[in-house]
């Protein structure tokens, strides 16, 4: 609710998830220009740029007001027309900067195992803390490593083993931090540690849970899927809810896309209809829904995904030609993870503002 006279009440990113999550009914205002709200933006938000607000407030539904910009001086004058006009706002503090670094988690029991997914809501990255017995496996960990040490800690978990399932793009890894600060194995090797396949370890003495590391190249070279058994396929960027992986990064898109669909078809696809796929990343498309983990049944999967029904040469020719713009900052994050390097915060944030583009656009 507003604070009175000219300025209005502030709201964290915790609390914006809150409201995301929730039945509360909220309006949120995005009131940067439009080439930057059409780049990227919160899910359900409404674009008035600034300088038109004044005269189309009409155009605000009922309900809770939350101003956003890209880091919160616009969405501070906004919030100040609003009042103007009669109606209360909330600010978000540090505005999309903020989104960038929104957090939330859930946790599913699969056989003899925990899976618990981190949801990077403003990025659309997953990464998954994978316990059993006393130890855990940690895959594709965001830089933000408290946030997962506090998951493992919470359930009296060792963090054994870290990995991601790919040399990421659009975001920094934590994986050689997070190996470091535990004493965990870094599966995969020393950077670019862009492939581990091949390796198969139970994830505790305490547990019948094996892991094994299959080799799905086509996103990048060494791309891999970690199966969790036959119940659960943690596929990368390999395949995804809405769709799959872009192949065209490295500049060698159709040689790529004939490996991707090779990966999903002889790898992915040969594990059965009720293997849960667990995807690195999730784009606007998905819907987020608290306590409900972003996933699918294969089976499922087959009959949403129109490029799981292509033939080869069909499914070469699409995934090649639909590229998107890259990733922001895709040369120097790719670099940095390569090197297993380390970045100051305000560097780090500078890096990783936007979203994802590592998907191929869904086929109408």
């Amino acid at each position: 609710m507003g604070t009175g006279g000219d300025s209005q009440g502030r709201l964290g990113i915790g609390g914006l998830l809150d409201l995301l999550d929730g039945p509360s009914d909220v309006q949120i205002v995005d009131v940067r220009e439009p080439d930057e709200y059409r780049d990227w933006s919160i899910p359900g938000a409404h674009n008035i740029p600034l300088g038109a607000l004044g005269g189309r407030v009409g155009e605000i539904g009922p309900g809770l007001i939350v101003t956003v910009c890209a880091k919160g001086s616009r969405a501070e004058e906004a919030s100040r027309v609003l009042f103007e006009h009669g109606r209360d706002s909330l600010v978000l503090e540090g505005g999309m900067t903020a989104w960038a670094g929104a957090y939330d988690d859930v946790a599913i029991t699969i056989g003899d195992a925990t899976v618990v997914q981190i949801r990077r809501r403003g990025k659309g990255c997953l990464s998954y803390v994978i316990g059993a017995g006393t130890s855990c496996l940690v895959i594709d960990p965001s830089l933000d490593i408290e946030r997962t040490l506090a998951v493992a800690r919470a359930r009296g978990w060792r963090v054994s083993h870290v990995a991601d399932t790919h040399l990421h793009a659009d975001h920094l890894s934590g994986a050689v931090l997070l190996a470091e600060t535990t004493g965990a194995t870094l599966l995969g090797g020393a950077p670019p540690r862009d492939g581990a396949a091949g390796i198969e370890f139970k994830l505790s003495a305490d547990s019948d849970a094996v892991v094994h590391a299959l080799a799905t190249p086509g996103h990048t070279v060494g791309s891999t899927t970690f199966a969790l058994g036959d119940q659960a396929l943690f596929t990368g960027d390999a395949l995804f809810i809405e769709s799959v992986g872009r192949p065209d990064l490295a500049e060698q898109a159709r040689q790529f896309a004939a490996d991707l669909f090779s990966s999903i078809h002889d790898v992915i696809l040969a594990r059965p209809d009720d293997a849960i796929v667990f995807p690195a990343h999730f784009g606007p498309s998905v819907p987020v829904v608290a306590g409900v983990p972003v996933a699918a049944t294969l089976g499922e999967l087959r009959s949403t995904l129109p490029a799981l029904e292509m033939d080869e040469e069909t499914f070469i020719g699409w995934a090649a030609s639909r590229a998107t713009k890259r990733p922001p900052n895709y040369v120097e994050i790719v670099e940095t993870n390569a090197a297993g390097a380390r970045v100051d915060d305000q560097d780090r944030s500078s890096l990783e503002l936007g979203p994802n583009r590592c998907a191929v656009d869904a086929p109408s």
